[in-house]
C-alpha cells in the first residue's frame, strides 16, 4: 500500500526562527555555501550519512536556519542515528513547538524509557498533518493500553478521522490492542475487518492467522493462510506460521507489549509510505521501529528493501546481513543480497551465494528462480535455461502459478537459438495461464518475426496490448509486427505511441525511425535514429544505427536492424 498523501511535505511542518545548533559530527570546516552544496550533492547521490554530516556543518555556519535544522533531523533519524538526533529535536522544538518529527522522536524515546505519560504529552503537541495524526493517535492508543486503559485506547483509535487509508490501520491496531488485553471477540472482529479490506497485506494476514487460532478458529485461520500461499507461494512468514498451525502449535500473539505495539505502528507506516518524495521519511519510521524493537527481522528487511529501491545496495547488503541465521527471513535476505551483488556487477558472487542456497535446499524454487533471472539478465541464456529446468524438475504437477518458470525458460531457450524448446515452453505457459499478456506478446511476436502463424501471432500481440495498453514494450511489439508484415502506416501509429510511453528506450526509437523511413518521412527517420544513437544502445545495435544514418534503410524487406 502506498500512502499518496503521506510524503515529506505533508508530514513535516515548516520550522520557525532561532536555535543554537552545534556541529555534533566531525566534518572538515567549510563555508556555509560549500557545506550546503556538498549536502545537496550527497542527497542527490542518496548518501544519507554524508548528507547529514554536510548539512550539520552548514548548520554550524547558520545556526538559526530552520530548514537546515529539520533536514538534519530527518537525515539523522533516517540514518539510524537516533540518540544523536535527540539533541536536534530538542532545539527544533524550541522554535517550532509542534514539529511532528521532533515530537515523534521524543515520544518514541519516552516509550522506550517506559514513560508513557510523557509519550502521550509529546504526541498531543504534534502538528495535525494526515500522517502525523494517524501516527500520534496510534502511538497514544498504545500508551493508553500500556497504562491499563484499554477502553480509552479503543476510543482513541476509533476517533481517528482522515483519508480512507486510515481504516485498515485502525482496524489492525484495534485488533492487536484487543489481543494484548485478552478481549478475543473484539480482536477477531477487528482483524476480520482488516483482512476483508486487504487480504494480501502480509502483516494483516499474519495477525489474522494468529488471532483466529488463539480464539479457537484454527481451521478458518489455516484456510485463509493456505489461500494466501496460493497467490504468494514461498512466503517465509506466512509459510512458517501455517506450518505451526497445521502442527497444532500455538504461535502466540503478534504483539505483547506497548513498546512492541508502537514499533508495529512505525514499521507498518514506514513500509507503507511512498518514496515519491524520497526514502528519508520511510527510513526514519523504520529506524524508529527498530529502536523500539531491535530484533524485528521484518523491519530490517523492509529497511534493506527500501535501500535497494534507492540504489544503495552496499548499505542494503549490510542490513540484510543483520538478519540472524536462524530467522525464517534469512533465506529471503540472502536471495535479496544476491540481487544486490548482481546490481553491483558482482555477479559471480551472486551466483555463488544463490548456488549455495540451492545446494542447501534443492526444492526451494525461490533461489532457483532468482539465480535463473540473474543469469538471464546477464545474457547467460544457456545457463539460465539449465537453472530453470532444475526448478521445473521439482514440480510434480504444474499449476497456474508455475507459468513464469516455463515462460522464463522459454525466453532463455529462444535467446539460445533453441526455438523448438522455446515454443513448447511458451505454449505450456499459456496453457497454465491463458491470456497472460507477457507470454502472448513474446510468442506472438516470435511467430510474426519468423513469418509463421502470422494472423494468430498478430492477434496474440493485439490481445496483449488490449490488456496492457500503457506498456511501451508491448505496444512496440505490435508496431514492429506491423512493420515486419509491411503494414508501415499501422507500424508508425503504434510505434509513435510506444515512444510516447517509453521515450528513453533506444530500440523503440530505432524502430520508429525505420517505420518513418518506409513511409517516406526520411528527415524524421534520421532524427529518430540520431536520438536512438544518443540513448546508449547495445554495441551491436549502435553499429546498425550508425550504418543507417550513413546510408539510410537500404534493404527491400525488413529493417536493417
Amino acid at each position: 500500500m502506498t500512502i499518496a498523501a503521506a510524503g515529506m511535505a505533508a508530514f513535516t511542518a515548516s520550522a520557525g526562527a532561532e536555535t543554537g545548533f552545534e556541529n555534533d559530527f566531525a566534518v572538515t570546516p567549510i563555508s556555509l555555501a560549500g557545506s550546503y552544496l556538498a549536502g545537496r550533492s550527497a542527497d542527490a547521490a542518496r548518501d544519507l550519512e554524508a548528507a547529514a554530516n554536510y548539512f550539520t556543518a552548514a548548520l554550524g555556519n547558520d545556526p538559526e536556519n530552520p530548514i537546515l535544522m529539520e533536514r538534519v533531523l530527518v537525515l539523522r533519524i533516517a540514518n539510524g542515528d537516533i540518540e544523536p538526533a535527540a539533541g536536534h529535536a530538542e532545539r527544533l522544538i524550541d522554535i517550532d513547538t509542534r514539529n511532528p518529527l521532533a515530537r515523534l522522536l521524543r515520544g518514541v524515546r519516552a516509550i522506550k524509557a517506559g514513560d508513557l505519560a510523557e509519550a502521550e504529552a509529546e504526541m498531543a503537541e504534534t502538528a495535525r498533518a494526515p500522517l502525523a495524526v494517524l501516527t500520534s493517535g496510534l502511538l497514544t492508543a498504545w500508551a493508553k493500553q500500556g497504562e491499563g486503559d484499554t477502553e480509552a485506547a479503543f476510543e482513541l483509535v476509533d476517533g481517528l478521522s482522515g483519508p480512507s487509508w486510515y481504516e485498515i490501520f485502525k482496524n489492525y491496531h484495534t485488533a492487536l490492542i484487543a489481543d494484548v488485553a485478552g478481549q478475543k471477540d473484539v480482536a477477531v472482529r477487528a482483524i476480520t475487518d482488516a483482512f476483508e479490506t486487504d487480504g494480501s497485506a502480509l502483516r494483516v494476514v499474519e495477525a489474522y492467522g494468529r488471532i483466529l487460532s488463539s480464539a479457537g478458529k484454527r481451521d478458518q485461520a489455516i484456510e485463509a493462510l493456505e489461500r494466501f500461499m496460493q497467490t504468494q507461494p514461498g512466503n517465509p512468514v506466512i509459510g512458517f506460521l501455517l506450518d505451526e498451525l497445521v502442527a497444532g502449535k500455538d504461535p502466540g500473539p503478534l504483539v505483547s507489549s506497548t513498546a512492541e505495539g508502537a514499533a508495529e505502528v512505525l514499521y507498518g507506516l514506514g513500509a507503507a509510505i511512498g518514496t515519491d518524495e524520497g526514502t528519508e521519511l520511510p527510513a526514519a519510521y523504520l529506524h524508529l521501529s527498530l529502536y523500539l524493537k531491535p530484533d524485528s527481522h521484518l523491519a530490517l528487511t523492509a529497511l534493506a528493501d527500501l535501500l535497494v529501491s534507492a540504489d544503495r545496495c552496499e548499505e542494503a547488503i549490510r542490513i540484510y546481513g543483520r538478519v540472524p541465521q536462524d530467522s525464517n527471513l534469512r533465506r529471503n535476505a540472502d536471495i535479496q543480497t544476491g540481487f544486490c551483488l548482481d546490481n553491483l556487477i558482482r555477479t559471480d558472487e551472486a551466483v555463488a551465494l544463490l548456488s549455495k542456497l540451492i545446494e542447501k535446499n534443492p526444492e526451494g524454487l525461490d533461489a532457483i528462480v532468482a539465480l535463473g533471472n540473474i543469469q538471464r539478465g546477464r545474457e547467460r541464456f544457456a545457463e539460465a535455461a539449465e537453472t530453470y529446468s532444475r526448478g521445473i524438475a521439482t514440480i510434480d504437477e504444474p499449476t497456474a502459478g508455475d507459468w513464469r518458470l516455463f515462460y522464463f525458460r522459454g525466453v532463455a531457450y529462444e535467446r539460445s537459438d533453441e526455438w523448438t524448446k522455446s515454443e513448447a515452453d511458451l505454449k505450456k505457459a499459456l496453457d497454465l495461464n491463458p491470456g497472460q499478456p507477457q507470454v502472448l506478446n513474446y510468442l506472438g511476436y516470435s511467430w510474426v518475426d519468423m513469418g509463421v502463424n502470422l494472423e494468430e501471432g498478430l492477434d496474440m500481440i493485439r490481445s496483449a496490448v488490449d490488456q496492457r495498453p500503457n506498456d511501451g514494450y508491448i505496444v512496440d511489439s505490435l508496431g514492429w509486427a506491423y512493420f515486419r508484415l509491411g503494414r508501415y502506416e499501422d507500424a508508425v501509429a503504434q510505434l509513435e505511441r510506444a515512444v510516447e510511453l517509453k521515450p528513453e528506450d533506444p530500440v523503440i526509437n530505432d524502430h520508429l525511425g525505420d517505420a518513418y523511413w518506409r513511409v517516406g518521412r526520411k528527415r524524421e527517420a534520421t532524427f529518430q535514429w540520431n536520438h536512438a544513437r544518443d540513448l546508449d544502445p547495445e554495441p551491436t545495435d549502435l553499429e546498425v544505427i550508425v550504418r543507417k544514418l550513413e546510408k539510410g534503410l537500404v534493404t527491400d524487406g525488413a529493417s536493417d536492424g
